[in-house]
């Protein structure tokens, strides 16, 4: 079978309130579109078409890398007026499906049962019952069950306006028949528009059955028209993604409290996850891996049996197998933990590599670094690793301390087992196995008075 696929992306969103194109709203990780393709992609389709029109240029930008048709619809005249402007790349062997860039949580499975019913003769129609159809199409059946055709809610009468089962607009049909009811539209409605609905009279009258698929699930087929319709969707997302996760082993504290913003590319057993976590990009997590309260993880590898503390942030980083990050510690890009390293709170880590069960426990920063295997950095250790140009790098070998308050300003090396003196301020190499330390003179002034603020007259 030939699949091609139409995306209507061309409006405006007028109640979004907003200078940005409807389909480039962020549901999750990706514009409301992105979904809609990557869904359409899963299908095999041999030719994707989107019909652009408002802000055309920034949604083409948007999907710059992307196999993607373009079709630029002008005026924004209908939804049959957008399919007729794809009319001459539809070809009469392929099945057309028919889908809309502002439905982003309809699944795959979904729209291939649906392709499942197209039949030479046989349209076949995307319907959902709603307790609430203000602002849909409905479906008009025969007494048989049959569907004779849609009727929009400005169209029709207080009794159609009873029925509950309505048109989602997804659609599929054979190509040939498409292009030949495509010609046929007009647009005496009350809106004044080129409706895609009518054709599903056209085929009742060229004798062609109307198949549906009703899907039970409301929310695979809700458009995004405001603000609202977009946060309650965000919260459906979640919620599947949460559902998701705990199939794979992953127990919620409170799984509403949850944010995926990309995928969890691997996931281990028995990992637990706290209240308000933020995952971005593509995040794996071992088996046993505890995620504190509040933290923050983007584009990280956790491996087993790691425990992040609350309202951590790791950007780009990967932690070993057994480590303990936090409460409150930063991995900067670049972050690389061999295992059982412990990184603790208000300690920020950029670009730095650390061995096997080293410890940075308190108020430092480590940055540019190579730091190796059972290493010590003590309280408000600073790697001054830029000169204001040009960053540089420190190596602090295996079994190093550094001692509480000291400058290490690069480029410099502190040997192994090396010992740091509190306070020191190391500007050149320290070698290893002996005691560095740099430090003034203590003085003591005696006779010293601390001075009193001058009363005012």
């Amino acid at each position: 079978m030939t699949l091609q696929t139409i995306i209507l992306a061309a409006g405006k969103g007028t109640r979004m309130r907003s200078s940005i194109p409807k389909v480039l709203h962020r549901l999750g990780a990706d514009p409301l579109l992105g979904h809609v393709y990557r869904t359409a992609a899963t299908l095999k389709s041999d030719a994707i078409y989107i019909v652009i029109g408002h802000e055309a240029e920034a949604v083409k930008n948007s999907f710059s890398f992307e196999p993607i048709h373009w079709i630029l619809q002008d005026r924004q005249l209908g939804t049959g007026h957008a399919v007729q402007q794809v009319r001459e790349h539809i070809r009469d062997d392929a099945t057309v499906l028919v889908l809309y860039g502002d439905v982003p949580l309809l699944a795959s499975a979904t729209l291939q049962k649906l392709l499942d019913k197209v039949r030479s003769d046989t349209l076949a129609l995307l319907t959902v019952r709603l307790d609430n159809p203000l602002g849909y199409g409905r479906i008009i059946r025969n007494p048989q069950g049959k569907v004779l055709a849609i009727v929009e809610e400005k169209d029709a009468s207080d009794a159609q306006k009873n029925i509950a089962e309505v048109n989602t607009g997804v659609l599929a049909v054979q190509g040939k028949p498409l292009r030949h009811w495509l010609n046929g539209l007009g647009n005496d409605n009350a809106q004044g528009e080129f409706y895609l609905t009518d054709i599903i009279a056209s085929a009742v009258r060229d004798g062609f059955s109307v198949e549906t698929l009703e899907t039970p699930d409301p929310y695979e087929v809700l458009g995004v028209n405001n603000r609202e319709q977009l946060a309650c969707l965000e919260r459906q997302l979640q919620h599947r993604q949460a559902a998701w996760l705990m199939e794979q082993g992953v127990s919620f504290r409170d799984p509403a409290r949850f944010d995926l913003r990309g995928e969890v590319a691997a996931c281990g057993q028995d990992v637990e996850i706290d209240v308000n976590v933020l995952m971005e990009g593509r995040i794996t997590l071992g088996h046993r891996v505890r995620v504190g309260a509040g933290v923050h993880l983007k584009n990280v590898t956790v491996e087993d049996d790691t425990e992040i503390l609350a309202y951590s942030v790791l950007e780009d980083a990967h932690v070993g197998a057994g480590s303990r990050i936090g409460p409150y510690a930063r991995l900067r890009p670049g972050t690389v933990l061999e295992g059982d390293v412990h990184i603790g709170n208000f300690v920020e880590l950029k670009a730095a590599n650390v061995g096997h069960g080293s410890k940075i426990n308190h108020l430092s920063y480590v940055g540019d670094s190579s730091v190796g295997s059972g290493v010590n950095v003590g309280a408000g250790t600073i790697t001054c690793n830029y000169d204001g140009a040009n960053k540089h790098r420190t190596v602090i070998e295996d079994g190093a301390f550094i001692g509480s308050n000291s400058q290490l300003v690069a480029p410099v090396t502190i040997g192994r087992n090396a010992t740091i003196g509190a306070g020191s301020t190391i500007t050149r190499d320290a070698p290893a196995d002996q005691l560095t330390l740099s430090r003034s003179r203590q003085l003591t002034v005696s006779g010293w008075v601390r001075p009193v603020k001058q009363v005012k007259k």
